[in-house]
């Protein structure tokens, strides 16, 4: 593909992605405030992403010559 024809499609999703987030950003301000979650929920999801983080393990290092 012609360099200047990617670049081109490259803005068009730009401006797409652009409409599209301003567009969540003004519904989500239209909607009323969420109560905000209550401190026995944040602590639960946060031992869910601790785990997550301890089963996946630690990532092998890459030898460099």
């Amino acid at each position: 593909m012609h360099p200047e024809t990617r670049l081109a499609l490259y803005r068009i999703r730009i401006a797409e992605l652009r409409t599209e987030a301003d567009a969540h950003r003004l519904a989500a301000a239209a909607r009323p405030a969420r109560h905000p979650r209550p401190l026995r929920a944040r602590l639960g999801w946060t031992l869910v992403e601790v785990g997550l983080r301890l089963a996946a393990g630690p990532k092998a290092a890459v030898a460099v010559p």
